[in-house]
């Protein structure tokens, strides 16, 4: 049977051994795969403590790019059943080559995305949201409220009603989250300077999104941790 307390979601996050892990993970100063935090990677010209400010709302869910948004499991559904579901979902799905990844600006924050579109990728989370959705348990009324807190179009709202998230299939943009809100005045400099870093790092390659992967949450407000994974054929 299922936590009251605790949530879970599938992401899509690189293979902890790997350059873009290390380098998302350090950005926000938290390795999910491990559970604890590291010393943060502070881009030059801000201020360290600043910084982990930015970066708080990122750190808390770990270094990632969403694919079944944060739930609580249905009633009748345990937490072993949900990684044997992750196996089997792996198996029979195909990984999908990107030509890379690029930091930009979405809204205010600033993230990763894809450097074109990736049809095979937005089918991939189309049907990960499909997939996994008679594992979790209906929105409450408190979580339905906060997320009406934000503009959503009347096709969000149906699409956060059906299957607990607004922004899946048409609405759906694969990204992995750098930073929390950033001022206007600040915020294409601050991605500027991010940009040299990854280019540093050696990121300006390919990127396999070759897994998928389950992060746990177990108390309100406690951060997620990577629990199992699974690798696409």
């Amino acid at each position: 049977m299922s936590s009251s307390t605790a949530r879970y979601a599938i992401y899509y996050a690189p293979a902890p051994e790997s350059p873009l892990w290390a380098f998302g993970s350090a950005l926000i100063g938290y390795d999910a795969a491990t559970g604890k935090k590291v010393q943060p990677l502070v881009p030059q010209g801000q201020d360290p403590d600043r910084w982990m400010a930015l970066t708080a709302e990122p750190r808390r869910y770990g270094f990632h790019a969403t694919l079944k948004a944060p739930f609580h499991l249905a009633v009748a559904a345990s937490e072993a059943s949900l990684i044997e579901a992750v196996q089997d979902f792996a198996k029979v799905h195909h990984r999908v080559i990107l030509d890379g990844l690029k930091i930009r600006c979405i809204g205010s924050f600033i993230a990763m995305t894809p450097l074109q579109d990736a049809p095979e990728l937005n089918e991939l989370a189309a049907r990960v949201v499909r997939h996994f959705d008679p594992f979790r348990a209906p929105l409450s009324a408190h979580e339905r409220e906060r997320r009406l807190k934000s503009p959503l179009t009347e096709r969000q709202i149906a699409q956060l009603d059906q299957w607990g998230y607004p922004y899946v299939f048409d609405d759906f943009r694969f990204h992995m989250t750098l930073t929390g809100p950033v001022h206007n005045d600040d915020r294409t400099g601050l991605r500027d300077t991010l940009r040299q870093m990854a280019e540093s790092s050696g990121l300006a390659h390919p990127v396999s999104i070759d897994r998928i992967v389950l992060f746990k949450q177990d108390e309100p407000k406690g951060h997620f941790k990577i629990i199992a994974d699974a690798r696409l054929q």
